[in-house]
């Protein structure tokens, strides 16, 4: 199963949502798709979602999941990097009306630097995000538990 999580922020992220309908419309995804939707408007079509989990429900799917498709937001990164789950990283965008600010872009870059997912600047990558998905082979390192002591220091300082 593929667990897509757009986190709670109070504006919607519709373009990724979409993306993945399109994708499975087009047969390039042919798992089970489940998604924490969130305040998107967009009502997916060709997969089941919820607009919010508690967090033992978010916690289970996690855990099932074989792929997690996430917003860049450092509870859902941290959570999959401990759960050594396979992770595409999309930033929502100030741009497309998705949060107040870019700071989602700046964390999605240190990720990236990290190499402990996949992350994509357009949802128009995620085909190719997911075939490369397919190749990632997790397991817990020291390396990823420094990716988490980034994200950790990240959030903090962009609270000062």
């Amino acid at each position: 199963m593929i667990f897509i999580s757009v986190g709670t922020h109070k504006q919607q992220f519709d373009r990724l949502l979409k993306a993945v309908d399109e994708l499975i419309a087009r047969k390039v995804i042919t798992q089970s798709v489940f998604a924490q939707v969130g305040h998107s408007t967009y009502q997916p079509k060709r997969f089941k979602g919820k607009k919010f989990l508690g967090l033992e429900e978010f916690d289970e799917k996690i855990k099932q999941c074989s792929l997690f498709i996430t917003h860049a937001g450092e509870g859902n990164i941290g959570t999959a990097l401990q759960l050594e789950k396979k992770m595409i990283v999309v930033p929502r965008k100030k741009k497309f009306g998705e949060h107040t600010n870019d700071h989602q872009l700046e964390l999605s870059d240190a990720i990236k630097k990290q190499k402990q997912a996949i992350v994509i600047a357009s949802v128009n990558e995620l085909e190719n995000a997911i075939k490369d998905a397919k190749k990632i082979k997790m397991k817990e390192t020291l390396h990823a538990k420094g990716i988490i002591k980034l994200i950790d220091a990240f959030v903090s300082s962009v609270g000062e």
